[in-house]
């Protein structure tokens, strides 16, 4: 009888701890995409991404018109040509062409990381922003709101407003919903 009662204080000591461990679990979620959109820095940062890729274009636009005039300059002057001129010729454009494509690679490549760079101080201000929200606020853990078209949260309770809550740390404002129409 005794060891039966120990037992079941042992038992009921570990749920109160269960328990008391499981109350200080509070997990928050954001909508990080969403956070980002709405820091004012966005709108220089679209801008800058948008002339730095018009560059790039024109770039590429100029390079591909040159390559484009060099193969009518061919076409034109290959039934004169020797058969190793035309060859030789021939040769040079594949090599054009290549590097025109390789140009294209290479200014994607350049455009992404321009963006990531141009990104990242303003990714960090609101990750900086939501650690000290969840830490100010008691939260064990925040998740995004979703991961890339899948949301990964399926329930949270609607007073937990992290995001929100990130967003006046940030000095950001909510744009208010539109309002229904009347009649509806």
């Amino acid at each position: 009888m005794m060891k039966i009662k120990v037992v079941l204080s042992a038992i009921a000591l570990f749920c109160v701890g269960f328990v008391a461990q499981a109350q200080e679990l509070k997990i928050g979620y954001t909508n990080v995409e969403l956070l980002m959109d709405l820091m004012p820095e966005m709108e220089q940062i679209a801008a800058d991404v948008q002339d730095y890729q018009a560059q790039l274009q024109t770039n590429i636009q100029t390079k591909a018109q040159d390559f484009q005039r060099k193969v009518q300059a061919y076409q034109q002057a290959a039934p004169t040509m020797t058969e190793d001129a035309r060859s030789a010729k021939e040769q040079e454009l594949q090599k054009l062409q290549q590097d025109l494509q390789k140009y294209e690679q290479d200014a994607q490549v350049s455009y992404q990381n321009k963006l990531q760079e141009l990104l990242a101080p303003v990714q960090q201000k609101v990750f900086n922003a939501i650690n000290a929200v969840a830490a100010e606020n008691n939260y064990s853990h925040v998740f995004s709101e979703s991961a890339g078209q899948s949301p990964i949260l399926l329930y949270t309770r609607d007073e937990d407003k992290f995001t929100e809550l990130v967003l006046a740390k940030l000095g950001v404002e909510l744009p208010k919903a539109p309002a229904a129409p009347a009649g509806r």
